[in-house]
């Protein structure tokens, strides 16, 4: 019996991005606190899935190997980096609003501000 997906974004949710975007294979900065830790539970449960923008810009590699460095062979070795949006069961982004069956305003998604930087 197969797994369901959990989809986790790259930058902001997996590595802190603190220096922002210097290009789809330059991974500048660590993890956020607690990765390694988030995804050694959820390895058991969920079958986890990568998606970033850098997934179909040529970053695919530069991702595996930098949670090969920051989390270990074993848990880089239980990830899966589409290509495409997967079909998962939850998504974890640090730029999304969980729709709720009401539309936001203009006002609220313009004012949008992710974790780090409110």
């Amino acid at each position: 019996m197969s797994k369901p997906i959990l989809c986790l974004d790259f930058d902001g949710v997996c590595h802190s991005y603190t220096s922002g975007w210097k290009g789809a294979d330059i991974i500048a900065d660590g993890p956020v606190d607690g990765l390694k830790e988030f995804l050694t539970e959820v390895c058991a449960v969920f079958d986890i899935h990568i998606f970033s923008s850098r997934s179909n810009q040529g970053g695919i590699m530069a991702m595996y190997d930098w949670f090969k460095e920051h989390t270990g062979s074993d848990i880089a070795n239980c990830l899966t980096f589409p290509l495409d949006k997967p079909p998962a069961f939850v998504t974890i982004d640090d730029r999304a609003i969980c729709f709720t069956g009401t539309w936001p305003s203009v006002e609220e998604l313009q004012n949008f501000k992710p974790w780090n930087k409110r």
